[in-house]
């Protein structure tokens, strides 16, 4: 396989074709259908996952992709160590709602971890990605990477952190949580934005107590554990990757970096 950096850049080039698809569709109109799991989908949705998919199946033709949409047609190649998760528009809420915070999600996954991450909000006009040690805010423009600048995420010192909380999915277990923190700042916001606004250095834990799928985090996950912060289970383990469970992800926390009294 390529070398990091060299399939990190083509990640990044390939969301920012898709976003530009799905601005399109944004600016445009779109109608709205649902799917088996009465969950909503756009062409922008379809649009950008056959971008995305051309792309990868052509630059790593051997590597196994589970995308969302072909993951909802019942179409989950087979996949062994190493393999791609795609959500090609995740916050389709917050699209179809025309909310700023949805994104395009690209990641590798190497025996069960996010090793490489690119999660590109287009209506925002942010780009973000990350593998090994290494987090970015990716500067571009016209579609064209032409600068990046290294993240951290910050370690939690105070009683009182900043607390994300999904704006289209919040929970009465979301509430108890946030609830063991008093004084904490909370944010809602929707998509993968989340994982890049800690790896930024912006925010200290996103807990979720709710459904997600694997491709709705991936991207983001490995962008925050390369910026040196982590997400984990409720066990206190890191979230793994797999067809475990249909790609379902269990409740899970993720947060900065380490927690200092």
């Amino acid at each position: 396989m390529e070398k990091e950096a060299d399939l990190l850049s083509f990640f990044e080039d390939l969301a920012l074709e898709a976003g530009r698809e799905i601005l399109r569709h944004y600016t445009q109109g779109f109608t709205v259908e649902n799917k088996a799991d009465a969950s909503p989908v756009t062409a922008a949705d379809r649009d950008a996952e056959k971008i995305i998919l051309a792309g990868l199946s052509n630059r790593l033709p051997d590597v196994p992709c589970v995308a969302e949409e072909n993951a909802s047609l019942g179409i989950i190649p087979d996949c062994g160590d190493c393999f791609l998760l795609v959500d090609p528009l995740d916050g389709t809420r917050e699209f179809i709602n025309r909310r700023p915070d949805f994104t395009v999600n690209i990641a590798l996954i190497r025996y069960g971890a996010p090793v490489l991450g690119v999660v590109y909000a287009p209506a925002r006009g942010l780009l973000f990605s990350g593998g090994g040690d290494e987090a970015f805010e990716v500067e571009f423009r016209d579609a064209q990477v032409v600068g990046r600048k290294q993240i951290h995420a910050r370690a939690r010192s105070a009683s009182a952190p900043v607390i994300l909380a999904s704006l289209s999915h919040r929970t009465p277990e979301t509430d108890d949580f946030i609830a063991q923190f008093p004084g904490s700042q909370v944010a809602s916001i929707g998509s993968s934005l989340k994982f890049c606004l800690l790896a930024r250095g912006e925010a200290d834990l996103y807990p979720r107590f709710g459904p997600t799928m694997q491709w709705d985090t991936a991207a983001g996950d490995a962008i925050l554990r390369a910026s040196g912060g982590m997400t984990r289970d409720l066990e206190g383990a890191p979230l793994t990757y797999g067809a475990q469970d249909g790609y379902r992800n269990p409740f899970f926390i993720a947060e900065g970096a380490a927690h200092h009294p």
